[in-house]
């Protein structure tokens, strides 16, 4: 048995590809990103609640504001990175991670859509037994 608990965002950011030959994805272009963050785990809190959603909104609202309308690319936890999908994915999850602490929630799925049709997602546990560090934590 494992209970779930989404939540999700929109938001408008900008980046391009720089993988060789990346075709019209190389240039500068926009998407507006619909991020879904899905915490799981075997148990609820004495609330009844696996994770408390007004924090996971709260990590949300930060996460929105650091992106917004930015380019990617000229972030520092991109740096040395191509800005995909995925990675953003992986990027998110160290950011929203925090949000379910003290709480029973055991792993964070993140879910990253480009538009109606494609997304790509990242998903570790909670406890600290995820993969070593690859520079993908958030931090500024």
């Amino acid at each position: 048995m494992t209970y779930h608990t989404t939540v999700t965002r929109q938001f408008v950011a900008q980046h391009y590809l720089t993988v060789p030959d990346p075709g019209p994805e190389g240039d500068r272009h926009s998407h507006v990103f619909a991020v879904e963050a899905t915490f799981a785990g075997p148990a609820l809190n004495e609330y009844d609640y696996l994770v408390d959603i007004d924090d996971v909104g709260a990590a949300l609202d930060d996460v929105e504001a650091r992106y917004r309308d930015t380019t990617l690319n000229d972030l520092p936890e991109f740096e040395g990175y191509n800005p995909s999908v995925e990675r953003f994915a992986r990027v998110l999850h160290a950011r929203l991670a925090p949000a379910a602490a003290g709480d029973p929630a055991d792993s964070l799925r993140v879910t990253v859509w480009e538009d109606d049709e494609a997304a790509a997602g990242y998903e570790a546990p909670l406890d600290g037994a995820g993969p070593p560090d690859d520079g993908a934590d958030g931090d500024e």
